[in-house]
């Protein structure tokens, strides 16, 4: 019985702190462009009273699909008292990248991000995924609906920086 719980207890462990997504051959090595990227359903969508979200750029209303986590829940906390405008960069040609100038609750996890994706990097940045990237980030949302191509071009890729405008209003 002591054996049983111990077993489970290990199992436990490692599932919670990730080392169930190590390579099961000693010396291999998963490069980090071949992790799988969390979909949907893994983070499952949020509910917050029928609000939506909105990423304003260049006078351009992008809806935001949702995660479900406490990042997102304190993100529109504070989205229902104020807008939240902030400058983003191009860094790495895949993303753009801005810091909120305050802190969000982490839930940070491997992930492969994707275009369109919308993440929390590092509890105090936001991510705008024009391309592709795997690293521990918090799942925010994600754009819908458009092309990488069209992404790009939202996001103004590559031409320096954007203001960026989160908002529960598309009219701004």
């Amino acid at each position: 019985m002591k054996n049983v719980i111990s077993l489970l207890l290990i199992v436990c462990v490692c599932l919670f702190s990730g080392c169930a997504d190590t390579p099961q051959k000693e010396g291999d090595s998963l490069p980090v462009q071949n992790l799988p990227s969390v979909s949907e359903e893994q983070t499952g969508s949020v509910d917050e009273g029928g609000e939506e979200v909105y990423l304003i750029i260049n006078g351009n209303a992008l809806k935001v699909t949702l995660a479900e986590n406490s990042s997102v829940s304190a993100l529109m906390e504070l989205l229902r008292e104020n807008d939240i405008s902030y400058t983003a960069n191009d860094y790495g040609g895949f993303e753009k990248v801005g810091s909120l100038g305050f802190s969000l609750p982490r839930n940070d996890m491997r992930i492969t991000a994707e275009p369109g994706d919308v993440i929390l990097y590092q509890g105090d940045q936001i991510v705008l995924l024009y391309g592709s990237n795997s690293w521990s980030y918090t799942r925010l949302g994600k754009i819908e609906g458009y092309s990488r191509q069209e992404l790009r071009e939202l996001l103004c890729a590559g031409e320096g920086s954007v203001k960026v405008t989160l908002s529960l209003n598309h009219e701004n």
